[in-house]
């Protein structure tokens, strides 16, 4: 199992005051990050938790999934179990119509790994009660496979299917067991659809120490103390430039291309594997590097272009550029300043002279459907911190049961989110003297964000609810109007 020695970033030509910089940059521009590493060769020179979140923490990771679903057939490959050019239909008679379209079975699962399928949507989503695989065979294509990138997210359920198809296993127990060496953790596992397929394009739940080791892993090219894991020239093609994504991707850090489920970088030889709202696996071989983030960039347009050019700009130009000093005192400026760093709080009051006149109030809702009554309560810091204002309490009655949000003012308070049983941290800012603002940040196996915006005036209460939170919080739209009695 890979264990990694802890460094000054100094000991391999790289200054702290760097890394600080990029941190900073990311976190002026309001980016939630929940995690920070660095590893230069086999050196840990950076590992920051942004608090509540903490080293060992599950995460969910999203699309990064498919990178390992790449890596998986490298390795099913290597076996002899299959061949990248074989049609995919091939290995699913039991999905495949009898009158499956000429272009569906044209497709190969080279074409799959590229993203260069003959859909141009994620096919289980138009209807996702019914078999997903079985969907990828029976969705009309959009255009013959080979051709075009299009980001298709159930190219790498079915490859995932597949996977598990031919090796008896789990996808990720298989790769645990093929590679061994690198040591993921026994705790990640693999979210499923509702049919018992490991969801091969978005399912991964996983510690950030293990993103790092998937990272390594890539660096080094498959060989671990000694042993190649995977074929050596599979894993050049996933990390290569195959396909262009230039004309199919939002943001510039996708446009330079796609390999196996592997985002190509911004550099000549980078390359990246990519998960919804943050999560990255960012390998520069150029610079021995490998950079790994958790966040939560959903609802933030440009977030995850702000990591990369944080990256970009304001450490890989001072790297090895010249010697750097490694003193006792700033070593230790540079640890206090990563064991202080806290997860994203909106600006704002941590106080309201409101507070007293709406404690305890309660507020019923006109035309109620999961929210009935709202009220809420203060407490003061029990810390008697002057910095923060204490801790609030969302209570909202829905079916009949009351149920509860805590948050905290200035500060993060952490619970379990009600009805759907995630973790969160949530902290509130009074926005104005009379608008009270609760963001509620979900660090689970769903991660994402909701904001609940309260407006206080008089004897009404006027609430908005946004969230951002992929097939979950439904509830967590719209407007509320409610009236004290």
């Amino acid at each position: 199992m890979l264990q990694f020695h802890t460094a000054a970033p100094e000991s391999v030509r790289i200054p702290s005051n760097r890394i600080i910089h990029c941190i900073d940059r990311i976190e002026r521009s309001q980016v939630p990050l929940h995690s920070f590493l660095l590893l230069r060769g086999d050196r840990l020179i950076t590992e920051c938790y942004f608090s509540p979140c903490q080293k060992g923490d599950l995460h969910r990771m999203f699309s990064i999934t498919k990178s390992l679903t790449g890596i998986a057939i490298g390795l099913l490959a290597e076996e002899g179990k299959l061949s990248v050019d074989d049609p995919i239909i091939s290995y699913f008679p039991d999905k495949v119509p009898a009158d499956v379209h000429p272009l569906i079975a044209k497709m190969t699962i080279r074409d799959l790994l590229m993203m260069r399928s003959c859909h141009d949507k994620t096919t289980y989503k138009f209807d996702m009660t019914k078999d997903w695989v079985e969907s990828f065979f029976t969705t009309t294509p959009s255009h013959p496979a080979g051709t075009i990138f299009h980001y298709d997210t159930s190219a790498a359920h079915t490859l995932c299917a597949l996977t598990e198809r031919l090796s008896g296993m789990d996808m990720l127990d298989y790769l645990k067991v093929k590679l061994a060496p690198i040591g993921l953790s026994e705790e990640s596992y693999l979210l499923k659809d509702p049919f018992g397929v490991s969801l091969g394009g978005s399912g991964l739940v996983a510690t950030s120490e293990d993103l790092l080791r998937i990272g390594f892993f890539l660096l080094k090219k498959g060989c671990i103390d000694g042993r190649q894991l995977i074929d050596q020239n599979y894993l050049a093609q996933a990390t290569s430039l195959l396909t262009p994504t230039f004309s199919t991707s939002g943001v510039p850090m996708g446009r330079r291309g796609y390999g196996y489920q592997i985002w190509h970088g911004q550099g000549e030889n980078d390359f990246f594997c990519y998960g919804m709202g943050g999560q990255f696996v960012i390998v520069l071989p150029d610079y021995d590097l490998v950079c790994v983030t958790t966040a939560d960039t959903q609802g933030m347009n440009g977030g995850n272009q702000v990591i990369f050019d944080a990256l970009y700009e304001e450490l890989l130009p001072y790297i090895d550029r010249e010697a750097c000093d490694i003193t006792a005192e700033a070593e230790e400026s540079f640890l206090q300043y990563l064991y202080s760093r806290t997860l994203y709080r909106p600006e704002g009051a941590t106080f309201s002279p409101l507070t007293e006149s709406i404690r305890g109030k309660t507020y019923r809702i006109d035309a109620p459907k999961y929210f009935e009554e709202i009220t809420f309560t203060f407490e003061p810091d029990p810390n008697k911190n002057p910095s923060n204002g204490g801790v609030g309490h969302l209570h909202f009655l829905s079916n009949d049961a009351w149920q509860q949000i805590d948050f905290g003012l200035g500060t993060h308070v952490c619970g379990i989110f009600p009805k759907y049983g995630y973790h969160y941290a949530a902290t509130g800012v009074w926005l104005e003297e009379e608008t009270l603002l609760i963001r509620i940040s979900l660090i689970d196996s769903l991660v994402g964000n909701a904001l609940i915006q309260c407006h206080f005036c008089g004897d009404r209460l006027t609430v908005f609810l946004q969230k951002y939170a992929e097939n979950a919080l439904a509830e967590y739209t719209g407007h509320l109007i409610g009236y004290t009695e």
